[in-house]
């Protein structure tokens, strides 16, 4: 017998996502409850220049309270198809516009508790064409070779999931392109 969901109720409206709590009777009889993050997707980009650097933002995360650096990210509007909201968000967060995007893969970002589904996109043939950034955000764009952020992600100096699940992702394309 699977989970079956017995009902669920709004807990909060934000501006990004909800909060639901779901109640369930597991497989064994027993119930049970889940708060669950409703997000409406998302995308992270792995943009790569013409010298075979990749293109990071160094951005404040108030809930780690430090700065980190993280590949390029965003959140669909609304039905916004993925791959519309990686063209934006490029060139909203590095002011570059993408001449290919190719999307490399998917995944859930916390399923325990969320969920957000985020595509991954490799950007290349890259060309300046900025489109004004978010009010909220403060991003600095770095420019890192290849062989040294893989090296930095095996060392544990990016903490960001997203991104290191992106580059994994993204790895074997990469690899072709160098």
């Amino acid at each position: 017998m699977p989970f079956q969901l017995i009902k669920s109720e709004p807990l909060f409206q934000g501006r990004a996502f909800k909060i639901r709590r779901d109640y369930l009777k597991t497989p064994d009889g027993r119930e049970t409850k889940f708060d669950i993050v409703e997000h409406g997707g998302s995308v992270i980009i792995v943009p790569m220049d013409n010298e075979g650097n990749l293109l990071f933002v160094r951005q404040y995360r108030h809930a780690a309270g430090m700065d980190l650096l993280e590949l390029p990210a965003g959140t669909r509007d609304g039905d916004e198809p993925f791959e519309e909201c990686a063209a934006r968000e490029i060139r909203e967060e590095t002011g570059m516009e993408a001449g290919t995007l190719q999307k490399v893969g998917e995944f859930y970002l916390a399923p325990g508790y969320s969920t957000e589904f985020m595509g991954v996109f490799l950007a290349t043939d890259l060309k300046p064409n900025p489109l004004e950034a978010d009010d909220d955000e403060f991003l600095k764009l770095e420019r890192i070779p290849l062989k040294e952020v893989i090296t930095m992600a095996e060392r544990g100096e990016m903490p960001d999931a997203k991104s290191l699940a992106a580059l994994l992702l993204a790895r074997p394309y990469l690899e072709k392109l160098t």
